[in-house]
Protein backbone atom coordinates (compact mmCIF):
# COMPACT_ATOMS: atom_id res chain seq x y z
CA UNK A 1 0.00 0.00 0.00
CA UNK A 2 2.90 2.16 0.85
CA UNK A 3 4.38 2.32 -2.76
CA UNK A 4 1.42 2.15 -4.19
CA UNK A 5 0.20 5.53 -2.64
CA UNK A 6 4.18 6.84 -3.48
CA UNK A 7 3.14 5.63 -7.06
CA UNK A 8 -0.37 7.46 -7.30
CA UNK A 9 1.45 10.64 -5.59
CA UNK A 10 4.22 10.48 -8.59
CA UNK A 11 1.72 10.33 -11.35
CA UNK A 12 -0.39 12.90 -9.85
CA UNK A 13 2.52 15.44 -9.36
CA UNK A 14 3.30 14.53 -13.21
CA UNK A 15 -0.18 15.43 -14.17
CA UNK A 16 -0.44 18.79 -12.04
CA UNK A 17 2.96 20.05 -14.32
CA UNK A 18 1.11 19.27 -17.16
CA UNK A 19 -1.90 21.31 -16.26
CA UNK A 20 -0.29 23.90 -15.08
CA UNK A 21 1.55 24.12 -18.67
CA UNK A 22 -2.09 24.26 -19.83
CA UNK A 23 -3.81 26.81 -18.12
CA UNK A 24 -5.41 28.55 -21.26
CA UNK A 25 -7.78 25.27 -21.71
CA UNK A 26 -9.07 22.08 -20.05
CA UNK A 27 -7.43 19.03 -20.41
CA UNK A 28 -9.41 16.08 -21.94
CA UNK A 29 -9.08 12.93 -20.49
CA UNK A 30 -7.09 11.14 -23.12
CA UNK A 31 -4.47 14.18 -23.39
CA UNK A 32 -3.82 13.57 -19.66
CA UNK A 33 -3.70 9.43 -20.23
CA UNK A 34 -1.57 10.49 -22.93
CA UNK A 35 0.78 12.56 -20.92
CA UNK A 36 1.09 9.68 -18.30
CA UNK A 37 1.66 7.16 -20.59
CA UNK A 38 -1.19 5.41 -19.89
CA UNK A 39 -4.66 4.17 -20.94
CA UNK A 40 -7.53 6.56 -20.42
CA UNK A 41 -9.45 3.70 -18.04
CA UNK A 42 -5.97 3.18 -16.15
CA UNK A 43 -5.94 6.84 -15.64
CA UNK A 44 -9.34 7.71 -14.76
CA UNK A 45 -9.13 4.30 -12.46
CA UNK A 46 -5.99 5.84 -10.56
CA UNK A 47 -7.26 9.36 -9.81
CA UNK A 48 -10.69 7.79 -9.07
CA UNK A 49 -8.96 5.31 -6.63
CA UNK A 50 -6.90 7.97 -5.11
CA UNK A 51 -9.25 11.07 -4.68
CA UNK A 52 -12.77 10.17 -5.53
CA UNK A 53 -13.53 11.91 -8.34
CA UNK A 54 -12.41 11.86 -11.82
CA UNK A 55 -9.62 13.48 -13.27
CA UNK A 56 -11.89 16.46 -15.22
CA UNK A 57 -13.42 17.12 -11.56
CA UNK A 58 -9.97 17.19 -10.15
CA UNK A 59 -8.58 19.78 -12.15
CA UNK A 60 -11.52 22.36 -11.01
CA UNK A 61 -9.94 21.91 -7.28
CA UNK A 62 -6.53 22.33 -9.09
CA UNK A 63 -7.55 25.45 -10.28
CA UNK A 64 -5.85 28.83 -9.67
CA UNK A 65 -8.64 30.25 -8.36
CA UNK A 66 -9.62 26.86 -6.06
CA UNK A 67 -8.27 28.72 -2.68
CA UNK A 68 -10.53 31.56 -3.43
CA UNK A 69 -13.70 29.45 -3.54
CA UNK A 70 -12.74 27.58 -0.32
CA UNK A 71 -12.33 31.02 1.58
CA UNK A 72 -16.32 31.39 -0.20
CA UNK A 73 -17.38 27.91 0.51
CA UNK A 74 -15.74 26.30 3.76
CA UNK A 75 -14.15 29.37 5.55
CA UNK A 76 -14.09 28.40 8.89
CA UNK A 77 -14.22 30.94 12.20
CA UNK A 78 -11.94 29.66 14.51
CA UNK A 79 -13.81 31.19 17.65
CA UNK A 80 -17.13 29.02 16.72
CA UNK A 81 -15.52 25.71 15.14
CA UNK A 82 -15.99 23.69 18.66
CA UNK A 83 -19.59 24.95 18.60
CA UNK A 84 -20.71 24.01 15.43
CA UNK A 85 -19.48 20.46 15.42
CA UNK A 86 -16.06 21.19 12.93
CA UNK A 87 -13.26 20.74 15.33
CA UNK A 88 -12.74 17.09 16.70
CA UNK A 89 -11.90 14.26 14.63
CA UNK A 90 -13.55 15.36 11.72
CA UNK A 91 -10.67 17.49 11.25
CA UNK A 92 -8.29 14.76 10.49
CA UNK A 93 -10.73 12.26 9.37
CA UNK A 94 -10.53 9.48 11.47
CA UNK A 95 -7.84 10.01 13.64
CA UNK A 96 -7.34 10.93 17.13
CA UNK A 97 -4.83 12.78 18.12
CA UNK A 98 -3.17 13.37 21.34
CA UNK A 99 -0.80 16.38 21.56
CA UNK A 100 1.31 17.54 24.91
CA UNK A 101 3.81 20.74 23.94
CA UNK A 102 7.30 20.87 25.65
CA UNK A 103 7.62 23.09 28.09
CA UNK A 104 9.46 26.71 27.31
CA UNK A 105 12.26 26.03 29.82
CA UNK A 106 12.75 22.58 27.54
CA UNK A 107 12.57 24.61 24.59
CA UNK A 108 14.92 26.92 25.35
CA UNK A 109 17.59 24.57 25.93
CA UNK A 110 17.10 23.48 22.44
CA UNK A 111 16.35 20.24 22.82
CA UNK A 112 19.72 19.36 24.84
CA UNK A 113 18.78 16.04 26.63
CA UNK A 114 16.31 15.35 24.38
CA UNK A 115 16.69 11.76 22.32
CA UNK A 116 14.89 12.42 18.79
CA UNK A 117 14.21 9.03 16.56
CA UNK A 118 14.03 9.79 13.05
CA UNK A 119 12.88 7.62 10.05
CA UNK A 120 12.02 7.81 6.61
CA UNK A 121 8.27 6.68 5.11
CA UNK A 122 6.51 6.29 1.78
CA UNK A 123 3.64 8.68 2.11
CA UNK A 124 0.43 9.44 -0.54
CA UNK A 125 2.89 12.85 -0.74
CA UNK A 126 5.97 11.58 -1.61
CA UNK A 127 8.51 10.20 0.73
CA UNK A 128 7.97 11.69 4.64
CA UNK A 129 10.90 12.12 6.83
CA UNK A 130 9.40 11.57 10.96
CA UNK A 131 10.85 12.65 13.78
CA UNK A 132 10.04 11.61 17.33
CA UNK A 133 10.62 11.66 21.09
CA UNK A 134 8.93 8.95 23.27
CA UNK A 135 5.77 11.18 23.99
CA UNK A 136 4.97 11.57 20.12
CA UNK A 137 6.06 12.71 16.87
CA UNK A 138 7.47 16.14 17.01
CA UNK A 139 8.06 16.42 13.08
CA UNK A 140 7.06 15.18 9.85
CA UNK A 141 8.52 17.08 6.07
CA UNK A 142 7.87 16.13 2.62
CA UNK A 143 11.01 15.98 0.53
CA UNK A 144 9.39 15.99 -2.51
CA UNK A 145 10.34 19.72 -3.65
CA UNK A 146 13.26 19.98 -2.00
CA UNK A 147 15.14 17.12 -1.41
CA UNK A 148 16.22 14.47 1.84
CA UNK A 149 19.08 16.39 3.21
CA UNK A 150 17.22 19.76 3.00
CA UNK A 151 14.06 18.05 4.82
CA UNK A 152 17.08 16.49 7.45
CA UNK A 153 18.67 19.82 7.90
CA UNK A 154 15.80 21.92 8.03
CA UNK A 155 14.44 20.07 11.13
CA UNK A 156 17.38 19.17 12.87
CA UNK A 157 18.05 22.89 12.58
CA UNK A 158 14.85 23.37 15.29
CA UNK A 159 16.32 21.74 17.89
CA UNK A 160 19.91 21.31 17.57
CA UNK A 161 21.63 20.09 20.59
CA UNK A 162 19.12 17.47 20.96
CA UNK A 163 20.58 13.41 20.30
CA UNK A 164 19.46 11.78 16.87
CA UNK A 165 19.13 8.25 16.33
CA UNK A 166 17.54 6.64 13.20
CA UNK A 167 15.66 4.31 14.46
CA UNK A 168 12.36 4.58 12.08
CA UNK A 169 10.40 1.45 14.14
CA UNK A 170 10.38 3.20 17.52
CA UNK A 171 8.20 5.92 15.35
CA UNK A 172 6.44 3.70 12.79
CA UNK A 173 3.43 3.12 14.39
CA UNK A 174 2.37 6.73 14.95
CA UNK A 175 4.04 8.19 11.56
CA UNK A 176 1.99 5.27 9.54
CA UNK A 177 -1.17 6.34 11.53
CA UNK A 178 -0.63 10.07 10.70
CA UNK A 179 0.61 9.68 6.85
CA UNK A 180 -3.10 7.14 6.37
CA UNK A 181 -4.69 9.74 8.21
CA UNK A 182 -6.26 6.61 10.57
CA UNK A 183 -5.77 5.56 14.34
CA UNK A 184 -4.43 6.84 16.74
CA UNK A 185 -1.09 8.95 16.75
CA UNK A 186 0.55 11.38 19.46
CA UNK A 187 2.36 14.34 18.97
CA UNK A 188 4.85 16.43 21.03
CA UNK A 189 5.10 19.47 20.22
CA UNK A 190 8.37 21.59 20.65
CA UNK A 191 8.06 25.12 19.83
CA UNK A 192 7.74 28.31 21.71
CA UNK A 193 4.79 29.70 23.67
CA UNK A 194 3.18 31.46 20.72
CA UNK A 195 3.97 29.41 18.04
CA UNK A 196 2.12 26.53 20.39
CA UNK A 197 -0.54 28.69 20.34
CA UNK A 198 -1.00 29.06 16.46
CA UNK A 199 -0.53 25.25 15.96
CA UNK A 200 -3.06 24.37 18.11
CA UNK A 201 -5.19 26.98 16.10
CA UNK A 202 -4.37 24.91 13.10
CA UNK A 203 -5.22 22.10 14.95
CA UNK A 204 -9.10 23.45 14.39
CA UNK A 205 -9.64 23.74 11.22
CA UNK A 206 -11.52 20.75 9.87
CA UNK A 207 -10.00 19.31 6.65
CA UNK A 208 -11.43 20.31 3.57
CA UNK A 209 -12.11 23.66 4.51
CA UNK A 210 -9.95 26.60 5.33
CA UNK A 211 -8.84 30.07 6.93
CA UNK A 212 -7.24 33.18 6.75
CA UNK A 213 -3.79 34.30 8.70
CA UNK A 214 -5.94 37.09 10.18
CA UNK A 215 -8.44 34.76 11.61
CA UNK A 216 -5.80 32.78 13.28
CA UNK A 217 -4.41 36.25 14.66
CA UNK A 218 -7.71 36.46 15.87
CA UNK A 219 -8.70 33.80 17.58
CA UNK A 220 -5.51 33.50 20.03
CA UNK A 221 -6.49 37.13 21.12
CA UNK A 222 -3.30 38.98 18.73
CA UNK A 223 -4.85 40.59 15.77
CA UNK A 224 -2.55 42.50 15.22
CA UNK A 225 -0.10 39.77 14.43
CA UNK A 226 -0.67 38.79 11.53
CA UNK A 227 2.88 38.66 10.28
CA UNK A 228 3.68 36.92 13.45
CA UNK A 229 1.43 34.42 12.76
CA UNK A 230 2.07 33.76 9.20
CA UNK A 231 5.69 33.41 10.59
CA UNK A 232 4.60 30.62 12.84
CA UNK A 233 2.54 29.04 10.88
CA UNK A 234 5.64 28.45 8.23
CA UNK A 235 7.60 27.23 11.16
CA UNK A 236 4.95 23.97 11.95
CA UNK A 237 7.11 21.27 11.67
CA UNK A 238 4.45 18.80 11.70
CA UNK A 239 3.01 18.76 8.22
CA UNK A 240 -0.30 17.41 7.58
CA UNK A 241 -1.15 16.82 11.26
CA UNK A 242 -0.75 20.13 12.28
CA UNK A 243 -2.66 21.43 8.39
CA UNK A 244 -0.93 24.72 7.74
CA UNK A 245 -1.50 23.99 4.16
CA UNK A 246 -4.97 25.07 5.10
CA UNK A 247 -3.89 28.74 6.37
CA UNK A 248 -4.90 30.87 3.39
CA UNK A 249 -4.24 35.15 2.77
CA UNK A 250 -6.95 37.16 2.91
CA UNK A 251 -6.96 37.50 -0.93
CA UNK A 252 -7.24 33.82 -1.67
CA UNK A 253 -3.54 33.67 -2.57
CA UNK A 254 -2.14 30.11 -1.23
CA UNK A 255 0.78 32.03 0.48
CA UNK A 256 3.85 30.29 1.57
CA UNK A 257 4.36 26.45 2.57
CA UNK A 258 7.27 25.57 3.60
CA UNK A 259 7.65 21.74 2.34
CA UNK A 260 6.85 23.59 -1.51
CA UNK A 261 3.67 25.43 -3.05
CA UNK A 262 3.39 22.15 -5.19
CA UNK A 263 2.36 20.01 -2.13
CA UNK A 264 -0.09 22.85 -0.11
CA UNK A 265 -1.95 22.08 -3.60
CA UNK A 266 -1.89 19.27 -3.73
CA UNK A 267 -2.61 18.73 -0.18
CA UNK A 268 -5.67 21.45 -0.87
CA UNK A 269 -7.20 19.66 -3.88
CA UNK A 270 -6.91 16.19 -2.22
CA UNK A 271 -8.73 16.95 0.68
CA UNK A 272 -11.67 18.82 -0.85
CA UNK A 273 -12.38 16.41 -3.43
CA UNK A 274 -12.54 13.68 -0.82
CA UNK A 275 -14.78 15.82 1.44
CA UNK A 276 -17.19 16.47 -1.72
CA UNK A 277 -17.29 12.37 -2.63
CA UNK A 278 -18.03 11.87 1.09
CA UNK A 279 -20.87 14.61 1.59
Amino acid sequence: MEQQNTYHFAVMRRAIDYIDEATDRPLSLNALAAEMNMSPAHFQRLFSQWVGVSPKRYQQYLALDHAKSLLAERFTTLETADAIGLSGSGRLHDMFVKWEAMSPGDFARAGEGLTINYGWFDSAFGPALSLGTDRGICGLAFSAEFGPDIAMSDLRSRWPKATYVENPDAIAAWTKSALGLSGDTKLHMIGAPFQLQVWEALLRIPSGHVTTYSEIALSIGRPKAVRAVGTAVGRNPVSLLIPCHRALRKSGALGGYHWGLPIKRTLLAWESARADSAA
